[in-house]
């Protein structure tokens, strides 16, 4: 895969929510790691989608990450791969980026499924490995070695940001590089 483009890329939020997060194995990490991920994106024109499995019964997207997404960000799905909710497809294809950056919540379930999907459709996939969890770490650990082996790269949040600005000394670079510190 090619290193990472903001022009080229998409983030896509995968069911960080309210009764499923407090579950997950170290889930703080993953969603301080997420909001950066969305600032960054923000902050360079990165679109982002945000799946909601099933919201019913696991509730909306947690309020740290649904402050920082728009209302017409947010898809519902009762798949578990977002890739196969008919309505997160057509609006990814119409973003037209080549390359999405995906984290979220369980890795080894609807975030696998999905990445596995998209890297499947021809589309460039980075995992973003302290961004996603599971409640067991040792299902996270499978899902990522999984990935690995079917062609996704895995990536921090760290290496997406720096990919993303490219180069150092601008005005993104100043503000998106104290969220890292």
């Amino acid at each position: 895969m090619p290193r990472l483009r903001a022009e080229n890329s998409v983030l896509i939020v995968v069911d960080v929510q309210e009764r499923l997060a407090p579950a997950i194995h170290e889930h703080e990490t993953v969603v301080a790691n997420t909001r950066i991920l969305q600032q960054a994106a923000d902050r360079l024109d990165v679109p982002v989608l945000v799946s909601e499995q099933y919201p019913r019964g696991l509730g909306p997207t947690i309020q740290p990450v649904a402050s920082l997404a728009a209302a017409d960000q947010v898809i519902e799905k009762i798949e578990f791969s977002a890739a196969a909710n008919t309505t997160f497809a057509n609006r990814l294809a119409d973003l037209q980026r080549g390359t999405a950056v995906v984290c979220g919540m369980e890795a080894h379930v609807c975030v696998l499924q999905t990445v596995m999907d998209l890297a499947a459709g021809g589309t460039d996939v980075a995992l973003v490995r302290d961004a996603c969890g599971s409640r067991d770490p040792a299902n996270a650990e499978a899902a990522f070695a999984r990935a690995a082996r079917d062609g996704v790269a895995i990536a921090t949040t760290e290496m997406v940001v720096f990919e993303w600005l490219h180069r150092a000394g601008s005005p993104e670079f100043r503000e998106l590089s104290r969220l890292i510190k």
